[in-house]
């Protein structure tokens, strides 16, 4: 299969991947959680990374909240998620070199994050990444967050593109089986998991650096699931 086919893209998760942002998450999500007297274990924290921050909520906080109640605590939190990394925005290493590499091959490049509007408008502006992607989609554009498919079927589809044409770049379990339900091979970017887990995830292929990331390996993916 030839990378130049414009049919073919790739769909990038956010955090953990463009951005190293699980520190800055961790830390807001603790600091809002202890002003309610609850905590934000680790082992919670790693399972939930990824997930629309609605859901995490739902965890630390009980079932019984009401949908403004949570929309609140879901703002302040991503509020100071925001201003632990305005004007230091921790972009990983890489990421513009590997986007130029798969845009020169002819690939679309979109993005699919569980995270709200203010917070994609953010990496993408302070990254400089604006103008990248011919499409993008956040956690409030779809009804169900990852694990659930929804996201990266609604990015393909604003971007022009077959669920099967599309290679995903995940570094969290909820979303590599988010990439798995629609259809879709996932390469794990070590960072918030180990490898291991990852592979336990079922990723199609793992790396430890975006530069890593190339057309090749994308061609290959999409080859295997032809």
């Amino acid at each position: 299969m030839s990378t130049s086919n414009p049919a073919c893209g790739v769909i990038f998760d956010v955090d953990g991947v463009l951005v190293a942002s699980g520190p800055a998450h961790r830390a807001s999500w603790r600091s809002v959680a202890r002003k309610a007297g609850l905590q934000m274990p680790d082992e919670l924290f790693l399972h939930s990374f990824g997930m629309p921050s609605r859901d995490i909520i739902r965890r630390v906080w009980g079932e019984g909240l009401s949908a403004v109640r949570i929309r609140e605590i879901d703002d302040e939190k991503e509020q100071v998620y925001r201003e632990l990394v305005r004007g230091m925005l921790p972009l990983t290493i890489g990421v513009r070199e590997m986007l130029h590499g798969l845009r020169d091959a002819g690939l679309v490049l979109a993005v699919a994050t569980s995270g709200p509007p203010e917070n994609l408008e953010l990496v993408l502006s302070e990254g400089r990444l604006t103008g990248w992607f011919a499409a993008a989609v956040h956690g409030f554009d779809v009804e169900h967050g990852k694990p659930a498919p929804d996201c990266f079927l609604m990015a393909a589809e604003r971007a022009g593109l077959r669920p099967s044409s599309c290679v995903v770049v995940e570094d969290a379990p909820a979303g590599i089986a988010a990439a798995q339900a629609a259809g879709m091979p996932v390469v794990g970017f070590v960072g918030t998991h180990p490898a291991q887990r990852l592979r336990e995830a079922g990723v199609n292929a793992v790396v430890e650096r975006l530069a890593d990331v190339t057309p090749a390996l994308v061609g290959e993916l999409l080859a295997e699931g032809a």
